[in-house]
């Protein structure tokens, strides 16, 4: 089974592109899965899409964990962990950037046993990231080395057929670029045998014991505890209230507060900073907007200079 996953931004067409390349392996007569994940669904997101083709049906389900080939669309996204861009990879995968840095230099960078390869990205194709996915599915039908020239130019045809003759004659040009750029590499992607459940190794566990509650959580008995953890520490924007905007209403504040971090003495609120943990709801909730959202840092800064002038 080939499995294979599209990563890049929203508005690449990285859905796209699995979908054009599930086509075309179809037309060529595999068996297709083809799906997009998304994370934050906007422009610009990390946005990854995977394909599984196989000769006969595929009872795997789910995120490919184990990728064949791996193809990159945005080299930026690469150092970023919430992409996870190399999750899976393997001395087996093939890796393949879009990126105008070379090979070289990438797999200096990684430092992986895998195969990596460069797709250098044209200028109007820089410009113009919306429309990498049909190059992207070029050079990954290539590197199958298993769909025709002609299968890849149908499933373009068959995609995008909404779209237009001139997009489709736009991204059909790319695609067929990206083909035969990477006509040295084709077939440079094998599949693997899957894994054998009868193979698998049990982890060694490691024997808690049981320990009364007096020993494993003695703060659900101790009185008056919470006062020792300082939840202030977390914050990263501290609310500061602006006395002379107050309408000292001492209620609105110091009820939405959700940690109780807001106390008022003679209707005058006041915040208990070593547990309140900047959720901001007191700034969105106070009605002559007389608290003010200052970052943490920024504020200790002044804490810090109002106590060297004192």
């Amino acid at each position: 089974m080939y499995r294979i996953r599209f990563h890049g931004r929203g508005g690449q067409g990285m859905k796209t592109a699995s979908r054009i390349l599930g086509t075309a392996f179809f037309l060529q007569g595999y068996e297709v899965q083809d799906a997009p994940r998304y994370g934050a669904e906007r422009r610009g997101a990390p946005i990854f899409a995977y394909v599984r083709a196989d000769d006969q049906l595929i009872h795997e389900r789910g995120v490919i964990t184990r990728p064949d080939l791996v193809i990159i669309a945005d080299d930026s996204l690469v150092p970023v962990p919430a992409a996870a861009v190399l999750a899976g990879v393997n001395e087996h995968t093939v890796l393949l950037i879009n990126s105008d840095e070379s090979t070289e230099t990438w797999k200096h960078r990684l430092n992986l046993d895998c195969e990596i390869l460069t797709l250098p990205a044209e200028a109007e194709e820089r410009a113009e990231l919306r429309f990498i996915g049909a190059t992207c599915t070029g050079a990954a039908a290539r590197l199958l080395g298993i769909i025709s020239r002609e299968k890849l130019t149908r499933a373009i045809r068959e995609e995008l057929a909404e779209m237009g003759d001139a997009v489709i004659d736009k991204n059909l040009a790319r695609a067929l670029d990206a083909y035969d750029r990477m006509q040295q590499f084709a077939g440079c992607v094998s599949t693997v045998a899957p894994v054998n459940a009868s193979h698998y190794n049990k982890p060694d566990w490691i024997d808690l014991p049981f320990e009364g509650a007096r020993i494993s959580a003695p703060d659900i008995h101790a009185s008056a505890n919470s006062t020792e953890v300082r939840t202030g520490l977390w914050r990263t924007l501290r609310p500061v209230i602006d006395y002379q905007r107050c309408n000292k209403c001492w209620w609105v504040c110091s009820t939405f507060c959700p940690d109780g971090a807001i106390k008022v003495n003679e209707r005058t609120p006041e915040i208990d900073y070593d547990h309140c943990k900047g959720c901001m709801v007191c700034v969105a909730q106070c009605p002559p907007h007389a608290i003010e959202a200052v970052p943490e840092q920024l504020a200790q800064q002044q804490d810090a200079e109002q106590e060297a002038s004192s």
